[in-house]
């Protein structure tokens, strides 16, 4: 599947970086992780971290899928509402997964420090957002649940809003518990840092068959060698489905572009915003002084029918922009793509085991929140591997 066309950014940005070589050998390992994405990254250096003998394989170049189409925000909140979710699961299993995700940006913010990215990890505050009247109850409702759990928000009208962050919309949760990153970047360096604790990342070779062993797994490739391990994690994000009779996702196509960068006369913007409506309008900064916005999701099709609305919703991000910043010149575009992500139908992940698939292990961070959701998938998978009780586990469970 084309997970991504067009110009993404953080490709263009940071180019091919460390080339990895493909698997021209046989090899053992203890743990195979199949996606060599952020998802992949993750993981490797949690396993990597603690000793464990791991093999990554993937089909394309490292972080050439849906990471190079990330947008890079790291946010706690998921597509389901706190209060949504509650209903769907309890209220304490929905507040522990939204405070899994507060804790899953500390923990990106550490490991960014440990790989020498931290300078391109940036706390910024994040703006929820209502600009049609029938979304502020929503909001009011939203605002009452994350405050009755502890989560560190406020919550702003009109009047305010404007003033603080120059956003217009009819009211906003702020959190501060948000972020940005680089993600193709930070994928890099994950890499390189668990290749130097004995991992070792194969590019360009993709796997034909995958068969279930008394005591693991053997992957065959297209290049006529194989890995052999105790298990395998499945970190193939969206082309996962392919593997499991379960439905677990379903696929939506989605839009973003990068501006040229913001000068005095287009204005500064220094938060995370999403809107309360669906789909939503998110945007966020680069380093580098631009600006990326997206949405505009609809169901996906095909890579042919995604790819033919780049430049008609590229334009319709622009007017949202004009929408919620008013009076400020519309940005001139740089680069414009598309992609493709998951929705779950509780926009929970799918981390651990399912039954269908012996000796092997799952990190589906899908949704909007998917590398705070493979940072949480990497903890997980990490302790399972080593027999530690991880009670989170549930939340995410197959078969739910």
């Amino acid at each position: 599947m084309d997970l991504r066309s067009g110009h993404p950014y953080w490709l263009l940005k940071n180019g091919l970086m460390d080339a990895y070589p493909a698997l021209e050998n046989d090899v053992d390992a203890e743990v195979v992780v199949l996606g060599a994405g952020i998802t992949g990254a993750l993981v490797t250096y949690q396993l990597a971290q603690r000793g464990v003998d791991v093999v990554v394989l993937d089909k394309r170049e490292v972080a050439w899928g849906s990471t190079s189409a990330s947008t890079g925000l790291l946010q706690y909140e998921i597509d389901t509402n706190l209060y949504e979710l509650a209903a769907l699961v309890g209220e304490a299993n929905a507040v522990r997964a939204y405070r899994l995700g507060v804790e899953a940006i500390d923990a990106l913010e550490q490991v960014a420090r440990e790989v020498g990215v931290h300078c391109h990890f940036k706390r910024q505050p994040s703006i929820y957002a209502a600009r049609r009247r029938k979304d502020v109850a929503i909001l009011e409702k939203e605002f009452a649940a994350r405050q009755a759990s502890g989560l560190r928000v406020r919550y702003l009208q009109e009047e305010q809003l404007c003033e603080e962050f120059g956003v217009k919309a009819r009211a906003a949760i702020v959190s501060e518990d948000a972020a940005q990153i680089d993600p193709y970047l930070m994928a890099h360096h994950l890499f390189a840092e668990s290749v130097k604790r004995g991992a070792r990342v194969y590019a360009r070779t993709e796997v034909t068959k995958i068969s279930s062993e008394e005591k693991g797994v053997r992957l065959a490739t297209d290049r006529e060698t194989e890995v052999r391990a105790q298990k395998l994690v499945f970190a193939t994000g969206y082309e996962t489905q392919k593997y499991l009779q379960e439905h677990v996702a379903d696929l939506h196509s989605t839009y973003a572009l990068v501006t040229e960068p913001i000068t005095e006369k287009t204005g500064w913007v220094n938060h995370l915003l999403w809107e309360a409506a669906r789909p939503y309008f998110y945007l966020r900064t680069t380093q580098e002084g631009r600006l990326i916005m997206g949405g505009e999701d609809e169901s996906f099709r095909n890579p042919e029918a995604r790819d033919r609305l780049i430049a008609r919703k590229s334009a319709k991000l622009l007017k949202a922009f004009a929408g919620f910043y008013p009076g400020r010149a519309v940005p001139e575009v740089a680069f414009a793509w598309a992609g493709t992500f998951g929705e779950t139908k509780d926009g929970l992940a799918y981390i651990g085991v399912s039954p269908e698939v012996p000796h092997a292990y799952f990190a589906l961070g899908y949704g909007g929140n998917g590398i705070t959701y493979s940072m949480i998938a990497a903890r997980i998978i990490a302790d399972l591997y080593q027999g530690n009780p991880n009670p989170d586990a549930q939340l995410f469970r197959f078969g739910r």
